[in-house]
Order: C-alpha cells, then sequence, then structure tokens
C-alpha cells in the first residue's frame, strides 16, 4: 500500500492532480444540488420544470462541450512529449471551435417551445421548461469556452487553478441563485429564469477568470498562448478528428437519458419529480467521478505522449481503487438515508402527505442507483483512459449501440406501449449502465489504447523554462 502511495504512478500522484477536479466537481455538484432545491423549495412545477430543460440544454450543448473538452487530450500529450510550444496552438483551436458552437446554440435556444411541447408534460410546465432553456441555450457559450479553457491546466496536470475558479464560481452562482429566484437585495422575484440567469453568470465570471490567469507573458513564452493564435488547420483538423467522435458519445449518452426523463415525465408528475431528485442526489457520487475520471485522461494523455504506456496502466488501477472507496461510501448513502435526502426538496407549497408520495416512489430509485454506481465509475475510469489514448472511435460506437438497444428504445416501448412504468424505466437505465461498464473494461484489458496517440509520433520539443508555482 505505502509502495503504491509513493510510486510515481500511485495514489498520491493521482490524488495531487484528479482531487482539484474533484473540489472542482463539487463545486458544480453544490450549485446543481441548490439550483434544485431553491426551485424546489420555491414551486413544485419549478423543480418538475428545471430537470427536463436543463438536462435537453445540456444534451445539445454536450456534443460542442465533448468536442473541446477534447482540448484536454491534446495538451497533455503535447506536455508529455515535450512539445510545449504546441500547447497554445492547441488551446486556441479549441477556442475556435467553441466560438462557432455558441453561435450554433444561441439559435438553437428558439426551437425550446417546439421541443418541450413534444414531451408532452403539463401546458405549465411547458412554459417553464421553455424559459429555463432559452436563457441556457442563448449564453452557452460562456459554458463551452471555460470547458476548453481549463484544458490549459488540466492538460498539464496543473489542477489547482481549475479548483479555485470554480469554487469562485460556485461561491458567486449559490447566493444568486437564491436573490433571483425569490427576488431578494432590489431584485424583482424571477423564478425559474433567476436561476437560469443565475448559471449564466457564474459560467461567465469562470469563463473571465480562465481569460484572466492564461493570457499572461508567461505562458506566451512558454506555451504560445497568444503568439500561436493564428488559426492552424493541421491541428484543427486534428481536434475534429478524434473530437467528433468523443462529441458523439458524450451527446448520445447525455441524450440518451434526456428521453428517458421525458418518458418518465409522460408517467406521472410525481414519477418525473421522484426521477429528478434522484439524479440530483446521485450527482453528490457521479460528478466526483467525473472529476477523477479527467485528472486519468490527463496523465494518460501525458504518459502516452512521453511512450510510457505502462504508467498509463498504473494510474488506471490507483484511479480505481481510489474511487472504488469512495463510490462505496456513496453507496451507503444512497440506501441509508433516502427519506432524509428526498426530505430536503420538499417544497414550501406542498403539503406532506402530499411529498410521502414522492419519497414513496423515491426509495426504489436510489436502490437501481446504488446498482449501477459502481458500474458508472468503471465506465468513467476505464474510458477516461482509452480516450485520454486516442481511441475515442470505439467509445462512440459502444456508447451509441448500448444506449439505443439497451436504454432508449426498451424504455419507449415499456412505457408507451406496455404501460409498465417508473420501475420498469429504472430497471432498463441500471442495465444499460452495467452493460457499458462492463464494455469499456474489456476494451481496455485487450490494450490496443497503448499503441495510440493523437498527436504527431515526433513533435518538436521545446526547451521552455522550468514551471513554478500553480498556475
Amino acid at each position: 500500500m505505502l509502495k503504491n502511495w509513493n510510486a510515481p504512478c500511485g495514489y498520491k500522484a493521482v490524488l495531487k492532480v484528479s482531487l482539484p477536479l474533484v473540489a472542482s466537481m463539487a463545486s458544480t455538484t453544490l450549485m446543481l444540488f441548490t439550483d434544485r432545491l431553491f426551485l424546489g423549495w420555491y414551486s413544485t412545477d419549478a423543480l418538475a420544470a428545471s430537470t427536463p430543460a436543463g438536462l435537453t440544454a445540456f444534451t445539445l450543448m454536450s456534443f460542442f462541450l465533448g468536442v473541446a473538452a477534447y482540448t484536454n487530450t491534446f495538451v497533455a500529450q503535447y506536455t508529455g512529449s515535450g512539445a510545449h510550444g504546441r500547447v497554445g496552438a492547441s488551446l486556441w483551436q479549441g477556442i475556435y471551435f467553441s466560438l462557432l458552437a455558441g453561435a450554433l446554440l444561441a439559435v438553437l435556444s428558439f426551437f425550446g417551445e417546439a421541443l418541450f411541447r413534444l414531451g408532452g408534460h403539463p401546458p405549465e410546465i411547458q412554459r417553464l421548461e421553455t424559459i429555463y432553456f432559452r436563457v441556457l441555450m442563448l449564453c452557452a457559450v460562456f459554458n463551452v469556452l471555460h470547458d476548453t479553457l481549463s484544458c490549459f491546466y488540466s492538460g498539464r496536470g496543473l489542477t489547482v487553478p481549475v479548483m479555485i475558479i470554480s469554487l469562485i464560481g460556485a461561491a458567486v452562482n449559490i447566493p444568486l441563485d437564491y436573490i433571483l429566484i425569490n427576488g431578494y437585495c432590489g431584485f424583482p422575484e424571477m423564478g425559474i429564469a433567476g436561476a437560469a440567469w443565475a448559471t449564466v453568470a457564474s459560467h461567465a465570471l469562470i469563463m473571465l477568470l480562465y481569460i484572466a490567469l492564461i493570457f499572461r507573458p508567461v505562458n506566451n513564452h512558454r506555451f504560445g498562448v497568444w503568439r500561436k493564435r493564428a488559426f492552424n488547420p493541421a491541428v484543427f483538423k486534428r481536434l475534429l478528428a478524434y473530437g467528433v467522435p468523443a462529441g458523439i458519445s458524450f451527446f448520445t449518452d447525455i441524450f440518451a437519458f434526456t428521453l428517458f426523463l421525458f418518458m418518465i415525465g409522460r408517467i406521472g408528475t410525481c414519477e418525473l419529480a421522484a426521477s429528478n431528485i434522484a439524479f440530483a442526489i446521485n450527482s453528490l457520487g457521479f460528478l466526483p467521478m467525473i472529476g477523477f475520471g479527467i485528472g486519468t485522461s490527463a496523465l494518460v494523455g501525458q504518459s502516452i505522449g512521453a511512450g510510457r504506456p505502462d504508467d498509463a496502466v498504473a494510474v488506471t488501477r490507483s484511479a480505481l481503487h481510489i474511487c472504488s472507496l469512495y463510490m462505496l461510501l456513496m453507496l451507503a448513502v444512497y440506501l441509508g438515508l433516502p427519506e432524509f435526502l428526498f426530505g430536503l426538496f420538499r417544497p414550501q407549497d406542498m403539503r406532506p402527505g402530499d411529498f410521502d408520495a414522492v419519497i414513496a416512489m423515491g426509495r426504489p430509485v436510489m436502490t437501481f442507483i446504488a446498482v449501477y454506481s459502481l458500474f458508472d465509475m468503471v465506465a468513467i475510469i476505464y474510458s477516461a483512459t482509452i480516450k485520454g489514448a486516442g481511441d475515442t472511435r470505439f467509445v462512440t460506437r459502444a456508447v451509441l449501440m448500448c444506449s439505443i438497444f439497451l436504454l432508449v428504445i426498451p424504455v419507449y416501448l415499456a412505457v408507451e406501449i406496455f404501460n409498465r412504468g417508473l420501475y420498469t424505466a429504472w430497471f432498463f437505465a441500471t442495465a444499460y449502465i452495467v452493460v457499458i461498464g462492463c464494455v469499456f473494461f474489456l476494451r481496455y484489458r485487450r490494450g490496443r489504447w497503448k499503441s495510440m496517440r493523437v498527436i504527431e509520433h515526433n513533435p518538436a520539443v521545446d526547451v521552455v523554462e522550468a514551471e513554478s508555482g500553480i498556475f
């Protein structure tokens, strides 16, 4: 145990890179959790509308976020290979893609009303969904851009700045969320629109903080963050070649669960509220795993860029051990405290007896989540490893096939054709996660990813000054 702790790719190395990212994800988790909490206190309709609308917006962003975030792998592999001057060029191609993505997403904001009409939710829920969706989509460029800019640090394994900036964003978002929803401190009562604008404001602040930190003379000297700003067709083409499959797989996964929630909404409002709350609770376990996934992918990318695939194996093993311990703790929380956790979301305008039905539905749902959480952790870590090496096309095929045949089609048939209800839908969601976790494990064991890379095989190595500090 002690030997693995101090090894170059052991527990200490993984924690050093991943814990700040986990803290960053925890701040995002806290923002989502309090957003749903404040909306739940505000009204049942606002809570019921927020998750489908937010998930729909995130689904449409997810392809672009997946492509832009793959800048992380380019930065990691160029860092591992010693080609530091290519870092700035990679970052700028991600920025150009993000600006284009923001423009396209803003256009999509005007299709929200038609989208939610297809969902078949009650008219008042549809109205609130449209409001929330439109605000998020109009300003989605902030979200995509700050994810891209964060790759400058996460790809190099310097994750403390990512943590600090995310915590600042959360520190602004949480009180602003409460103020704008309820109308305090001179602001009008905006309800669900206030929650959306608070989210947008935090994303804009995070983006500005990254800009202020990254585009400094010291970073321009070492990594060319300004002098390499020209559009580079060769690097941009590589980003699209590897990033588009990553974006498609991310979009497919999110889309499948968005459709899942819409199907739940067609069963009933209580079923939708119970599932929304369960997803919010699950974010306490899921989003920190995403932080470990990003950290694992960065360390694997650096190892592959340096030509040391065995180090990547050691990183993956260490990440799995750490994440397993955390997830076992979360399983105890999910199974031991479901009533308490659901009770935190009790709307102020709902009688205790009415909310008891939501809690009763939530207990079995949390059991399903407890079952699939371990496999979800396995899927996140192993997919992070193979994507960090460049095996994005396999990830896309696996997610596409499994989501269609294990989640989308079965849930649609169960709800619309056979009228099987809430727990059958959650059974298929669990089956999807279990299978995809096993698929990524088998792909990892085959080892083809060890010979892959996304950058040139012999990039020019730059001689730069040794890095100091955390920025």
